[in-house]
Protein backbone atom coordinates (compact mmCIF):
# COMPACT_ATOMS: atom_id res chain seq x y z
CA UNK A 1 0.00 0.00 0.00
CA UNK A 2 2.70 2.28 0.62
CA UNK A 3 3.52 2.13 -2.94
CA UNK A 4 -0.13 3.61 -3.61
CA UNK A 5 0.28 6.06 -1.47
CA UNK A 6 3.38 7.10 -2.27
CA UNK A 7 2.01 7.26 -6.43
CA UNK A 8 -0.78 9.18 -5.16
CA UNK A 9 1.24 11.71 -3.04
CA UNK A 10 3.55 12.44 -6.51
CA UNK A 11 0.12 12.78 -8.18
CA UNK A 12 -1.38 15.21 -5.81
CA UNK A 13 2.03 17.00 -4.46
CA UNK A 14 1.98 19.71 -6.91
CA UNK A 15 0.12 22.34 -5.89
CA UNK A 16 0.86 22.01 -1.90
CA UNK A 17 4.56 21.17 -2.59
CA UNK A 18 5.86 21.40 -5.46
CA UNK A 19 4.86 24.76 -6.59
CA UNK A 20 5.13 25.63 -2.78
CA UNK A 21 7.89 28.42 -2.26
CA UNK A 22 8.14 27.63 1.03
CA UNK A 23 9.42 24.14 0.31
CA UNK A 24 13.19 23.84 -1.00
CA UNK A 25 13.35 22.11 -4.46
CA UNK A 26 15.68 20.07 -3.95
CA UNK A 27 13.19 18.69 -0.58
CA UNK A 28 10.47 18.75 -2.67
CA UNK A 29 10.45 14.76 -3.54
CA UNK A 30 11.64 13.82 0.08
CA UNK A 31 8.54 15.93 1.46
CA UNK A 32 6.38 14.18 -0.87
CA UNK A 33 6.91 10.74 0.16
CA UNK A 34 7.67 11.45 4.05
CA UNK A 35 4.13 12.73 3.71
CA UNK A 36 3.27 9.19 2.45
CA UNK A 37 5.34 7.25 4.53
CA UNK A 38 3.53 9.18 7.85
CA UNK A 39 0.03 8.65 6.04
CA UNK A 40 0.45 5.13 6.24
CA UNK A 41 2.02 4.93 9.84
CA UNK A 42 -0.76 7.36 10.91
CA UNK A 43 -3.44 5.01 9.89
CA UNK A 44 -1.56 1.58 11.43
CA UNK A 45 -1.15 3.77 14.60
CA UNK A 46 -5.25 4.21 14.66
CA UNK A 47 -5.70 0.51 14.01
CA UNK A 48 -3.20 -0.60 16.27
CA UNK A 49 -5.04 1.78 19.20
CA UNK A 50 -8.48 0.24 18.46
CA UNK A 51 -9.54 3.24 16.48
CA UNK A 52 -11.66 0.90 14.11
CA UNK A 53 -14.94 3.25 14.24
CA UNK A 54 -13.26 6.30 12.69
CA UNK A 55 -11.63 3.86 10.13
CA UNK A 56 -14.40 1.59 9.50
CA UNK A 57 -16.10 5.11 8.62
CA UNK A 58 -13.56 6.07 6.45
CA UNK A 59 -13.23 3.22 4.82
CA UNK A 60 -16.85 2.36 3.82
CA UNK A 61 -17.44 5.42 2.80
CA UNK A 62 -19.88 6.67 5.55
CA UNK A 63 -17.60 9.54 6.54
CA UNK A 64 -16.73 12.93 4.92
CA UNK A 65 -13.03 13.31 3.74
CA UNK A 66 -12.34 16.76 4.55
CA UNK A 67 -11.31 18.57 8.48
CA UNK A 68 -14.18 17.19 10.44
CA UNK A 69 -13.10 13.43 10.00
CA UNK A 70 -11.28 12.19 13.02
CA UNK A 71 -9.31 10.05 10.66
CA UNK A 72 -8.13 13.02 8.37
CA UNK A 73 -7.44 14.93 11.34
CA UNK A 74 -4.85 12.89 13.12
CA UNK A 75 -3.33 11.81 10.24
CA UNK A 76 -3.12 15.92 9.09
CA UNK A 77 -1.45 16.00 12.49
CA UNK A 78 0.96 13.41 12.48
CA UNK A 79 2.30 14.25 8.69
CA UNK A 80 2.13 18.47 9.71
CA UNK A 81 4.64 17.06 12.71
CA UNK A 82 6.17 14.98 10.82
CA UNK A 83 7.41 17.16 7.55
CA UNK A 84 7.91 20.16 10.74
CA UNK A 85 10.44 17.98 12.47
CA UNK A 86 11.78 16.43 9.37
CA UNK A 87 12.35 19.36 7.33
CA UNK A 88 12.06 22.34 9.52
CA UNK A 89 9.14 23.38 8.18
CA UNK A 90 7.34 26.22 9.73
CA UNK A 91 3.96 25.14 11.29
CA UNK A 92 2.04 27.08 8.65
CA UNK A 93 3.63 25.35 6.30
CA UNK A 94 3.44 22.02 7.10
CA UNK A 95 0.04 22.39 7.98
CA UNK A 96 -0.88 23.69 4.68
CA UNK A 97 1.16 20.68 2.86
CA UNK A 98 -1.41 18.16 4.84
CA UNK A 99 -4.39 19.85 5.04
CA UNK A 100 -3.83 19.91 1.22
CA UNK A 101 -3.04 16.62 0.33
CA UNK A 102 -4.60 13.99 2.98
CA UNK A 103 -7.69 14.39 2.41
CA UNK A 104 -7.03 13.84 -1.56
CA UNK A 105 -4.65 11.24 -1.45
CA UNK A 106 -7.33 9.61 0.95
CA UNK A 107 -10.25 10.05 -1.10
CA UNK A 108 -7.64 8.99 -4.24
CA UNK A 109 -7.15 5.76 -2.31
CA UNK A 110 -10.08 4.68 -1.38
CA UNK A 111 -11.44 5.10 -5.26
CA UNK A 112 -8.80 3.05 -6.20
CA UNK A 113 -9.72 0.49 -3.33
CA UNK A 114 -13.02 0.67 -4.53
CA UNK A 115 -12.21 0.09 -8.40
CA UNK A 116 -12.83 -3.50 -9.39
CA UNK A 117 -10.80 -2.81 -12.27
CA UNK A 118 -8.20 -1.92 -10.34
CA UNK A 119 -5.99 -4.96 -10.40
CA UNK A 120 -3.91 -6.55 -7.06
CA UNK A 121 -5.77 -3.94 -4.59
CA UNK A 122 -8.92 -3.69 -3.04
CA UNK A 123 -10.86 -2.68 0.48
CA UNK A 124 -9.65 -6.05 1.93
CA UNK A 125 -5.60 -5.54 1.06
CA UNK A 126 -5.94 -1.36 2.15
CA UNK A 127 -7.40 -2.87 5.66
CA UNK A 128 -4.94 -5.74 5.72
CA UNK A 129 -2.17 -3.00 5.04
CA UNK A 130 -3.58 -0.73 7.83
CA UNK A 131 -4.12 -3.69 10.58
CA UNK A 132 -0.63 -4.92 9.61
CA UNK A 133 -2.31 -8.22 8.35
CA UNK A 134 -4.95 -8.36 11.42
CA UNK A 135 -8.09 -6.58 9.97
CA UNK A 136 -10.79 -8.90 10.85
CA UNK A 137 -12.04 -6.55 13.43
CA UNK A 138 -11.34 -3.99 10.91
CA UNK A 139 -13.20 -5.62 8.15
CA UNK A 140 -16.05 -6.63 9.95
CA UNK A 141 -17.03 -3.18 10.54
CA UNK A 142 -16.45 -2.25 7.23
CA UNK A 143 -18.81 -4.67 5.74
CA UNK A 144 -21.25 -3.70 9.28
CA UNK A 145 -21.03 0.01 7.72
CA UNK A 146 -21.22 -1.16 4.51
CA UNK A 147 -24.34 -3.35 4.88
CA UNK A 148 -26.29 -0.78 6.27
CA UNK A 149 -25.47 1.75 3.07
CA UNK A 150 -26.46 -0.84 0.73
CA UNK A 151 -23.26 -1.86 -0.58
CA UNK A 152 -24.33 -5.63 -0.04
CA UNK A 153 -25.37 -5.64 -3.78
CA UNK A 154 -25.67 -9.64 -3.46
CA UNK A 155 -27.19 -10.18 0.48
CA UNK A 156 -24.59 -12.01 1.10
CA UNK A 157 -23.90 -10.59 4.49
CA UNK A 158 -20.75 -8.86 3.41
CA UNK A 159 -19.23 -6.56 1.38
CA UNK A 160 -16.50 -7.54 -1.18
CA UNK A 161 -15.85 -6.97 -4.63
CA UNK A 162 -18.39 -8.94 -5.45
CA UNK A 163 -20.58 -6.65 -4.64
CA UNK A 164 -19.01 -4.12 -6.22
CA UNK A 165 -19.27 -6.41 -9.41
CA UNK A 166 -22.79 -6.69 -9.15
CA UNK A 167 -23.77 -3.45 -8.32
CA UNK A 168 -22.02 -2.57 -11.92
CA UNK A 169 -23.76 -4.96 -13.73
CA UNK A 170 -26.93 -4.85 -12.56
CA UNK A 171 -26.55 -8.83 -12.20
CA UNK A 172 -29.70 -10.29 -11.65
CA UNK A 173 -29.22 -12.06 -7.94
CA UNK A 174 -28.88 -8.10 -6.86
CA UNK A 175 -32.23 -7.08 -6.43
CA UNK A 176 -30.83 -3.54 -5.84
CA UNK A 177 -31.13 -2.18 -9.79
CA UNK A 178 -27.26 -2.08 -10.32
CA UNK A 179 -25.49 1.03 -10.11
CA UNK A 180 -28.70 3.02 -10.15
CA UNK A 181 -30.29 1.08 -7.29
CA UNK A 182 -27.26 1.34 -5.23
CA UNK A 183 -26.63 4.75 -5.58
CA UNK A 184 -30.77 5.50 -4.99
CA UNK A 185 -29.99 3.49 -1.76
CA UNK A 186 -27.27 5.71 -0.85
CA UNK A 187 -29.11 8.83 -1.27
CA UNK A 188 -32.34 7.68 0.55
CA UNK A 189 -34.14 6.69 -2.90
CA UNK A 190 -36.48 3.55 -3.07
Amino acid sequence: MLEQLLDLAKQYGNEAVINNNAIPNEKNEEVIQETGKSMLSGLQEMATEGNLGDLAGLLSGKSKLDSSNPVIKQITEKVSGSLGNKFSLPTETSNGVANNMIPQILGGLLNKAKDPNQKGFNIEDLVGSISGGKGGDLMDMVTKYGGALGLDQNGDGKVDMQDAISALSGNAKSKKGGLGGLLGGLFGKK
